[in-house]
Order: structure tokens, then sequence, then C-alpha cells
């Protein structure tokens, strides 16, 4: 059998990836030929495929190392890397990296530069800007709608939202967004709605009182798995950007309060639609980090998170700059 050359890896475009990683207690590496991440139990050090053509993020949590030579191989695989805390959650946010995990995106003169020149044809301008921002937020209630309704996995695993209630939330949602004067606005109104979607999350749930915990997640379930999930979707998102050539600087929404606020504006595309539903569903059987990561990752893969992300992306840089119809 002919061996693959590293532009064969290639060939499996990112939002048909199936694969994102996270690590813990463990150290990356090459090991003939093949990029591997080593654990020891007991006197036995074991060895775990990374499949890094179908990969598209990894994320190196708590007690990991990483060699130059995995660096290099998952680089030329265009896996994008991530160190990031326990349980995919922050614990170096003191240190100048985008959005609290350290991003290492893999480097390339051949970049696609065709959504980037059209991103910085309207980026400039505050009006359009703000018309980006409600665009992606648009297309994020729509995303709800259609995870939140007629969901048989979520109605299986006991999440029965009131229908009536989220489409009334939502279609206020959709006339504050597109009635927003600007951008200070559109933040108030995200974080409003969010705030609902927690109320029937834990109605849907019955999980009671919920309280989002800002700057830490304490001992509540939810809220820690709140955070382990969002950070799979900020590595979507950087994935997403990565894919399509958009520096993370460029954001239109998000980018006052964050540096690299682009993620920010494209995790928000499935954050509150995939996430948050499957936290509470999660805390409320009791499930552990790994089974909530497991139940994240297959539902971002079956619903095509990353090619919704793109797609979004691709309509917003070449639509935006246009006349509005």
């Amino acid at each position: 059998m002919d061996s693959l050359t590293s532009t064969d890896l290639k060939t499996i475009l990112h939002s048909k990836r199936a694969n994102l990683y996270y690590l813990e207690h463990c150290r990356v590496l090459v090991n003939g030929g093949r990029v591997e991440y080593v654990t020891d139990e007991g006197r036995q050090s074991l060895y775990w495929n990374i499949p890094i053509a179908n990969t598209t993020t990894v994320l190196l949590g708590t007690g990991t190392s990483i060699t130059q030579a995995a660096m290099r191989e998952l680089a030329k695989a265009g896996v994008l890397v991530g160190f990031c805390g326990g349980g995919g959650t922050p614990l170096f946010s003191a240190n100048e990296v985008d959005f609290a995990v350290a991003w290492f995106s893999p480097q390339s003169e051949y970049r696609p530069t065709e959504y980037l020149q059209d991103w910085v044809r309207f980026w400039f301008d505050e009006s359009l800007r703000l018309r980006a921002a409600k665009s992606i937020q648009l297309a994020r209630l729509d995303r709800i709608a259609g995870h939140w309704t007629n969901n048989r996995a979520l109605a299986d695993a006991g999440f029965s939202v009131a229908s009536g209630r989220l489409q009334a939330a939502l279609e206020s949602s959709r006339r504050a967004i597109i009635g927003a004067p600007d951008n200070t606005a559109l933040l108030t109104e995200e974080a409003r709605l969010t705030k609902t979607l927690f109320k029937l999350a834990c109605d849907a749930t019955d999980y009671g009182d919920f309280t989002r915990a800002k700057g830490g997640s304490g001992g509540d379930p939810a809220n820690r798995f709140l955070d382990h999930g969002n950070y799979l979707a900020y590595g979507l998102g950087a994935t997403a950007t990565w894919v399509l050539g958009l520096p993370h600087g460029l954001a239109v929404l998000h980018g006052k309060t964050r540096r690299g606020g682009l993620v920010f504006d494209v995790a928000d595309l499935v954050k509150d639609a995939v996430i948050l539903p499957q936290a509470f569903v999660s805390a409320m059987r009791g499930d552990s980090e790994q089974e909530f990561r497991e139940a994240c990752i297959e539902t971002l893969v079956q619903s095509e998170a990353l090619d919704f992300m793109i797609d979004t992306l691709k309509a917003v840089a070449t639509g935006t700059g246009k006349p509005a119809a």
C-alpha cells in the first residue's frame, strides 16, 4: 500500500471531520509515524492513536505535554491545538491569549483570502458590522428553534420544552435583534435570551433553581457542564474561522469586550442550541465530565455544527456589503 503524504491528510474537509479531542494527564508524541497520546497505567505506558486526518481540534488540559514533532504533524493535517485548564475550561486567564485558551493555528501560505477580502470590505463600516452581527444572531435563533423542537434525542433524554413559550421567546428576540440600534443593545438582547433559555431548560428538565456562575462554576453540575461544553463550541468556532482565513480579531459583536472576539461570535451559533440543553440533561442524569463531553461531540457532529458555522460565515462575508433587499 502506498504511503500517504502530508498533503493527502487535508483531503477530508474540516466540516466533515468527526473528531474533537480533549486530553489530560498524557503526552502527545509521534510514534512510528503516527501521532499518539501516551498514558501511564502502573508500570505500563499505553499508546492511543489520534486520527489527525479526521480531527478538527485538540484541547490539551491538565498534565499534558506535546512534542515538536507532534505539532508539526498536526499542523500539516490542519488541526488546531489549544491549551486549556481541567475539564476544558481555563486555568490561566491571565495569559495574553484568545478567550483564555492558548490557540495554535496551523500555519500555511495558502490560506483562502476571498472571504477575508469580503469581510474587511464591510468591517470598517460600523453600520455594516452591526448588520453582520444581526445576521449571526438571527441564524442563532433559527438553530435553537431547529434543535430544541421535534428533537427525538432530547425528548428521549427527558428534555421536554414548552414549544409555545420557546417560540414566543425566539420571536420576541427576533424583533429585538432586527430593531437593535447598536452593538450594546444587541449584546443585551443576546444575554436576555440566554437567561430565558436557562429558565426554559430548567423547567424542561425539572432542574430547579439555577443561576449562571460568572468566573467560576462552583459545585453546580449544570454550570460546570456549560463551561466545559462552551469551550468545545469555541474550538469549532476557531476552526471555522481558520478554514475561511478570518482573523479572530475581526469580530462583529464581541470585539469590544474580548480580544479574538470573532470566535465568540461564531460559537454563539451553537452554544445555546446544542450545549445548553445537553448541560441540563447531563446534570440531571448525573453524567461524568467525559460522558457529557462525548454527548456534546456526538451531537455537534451529527448536527453538522461546523458546516453550519462555515456556511453562515460565508453568507455573512459575501452578503453583508451588498445592499439590503
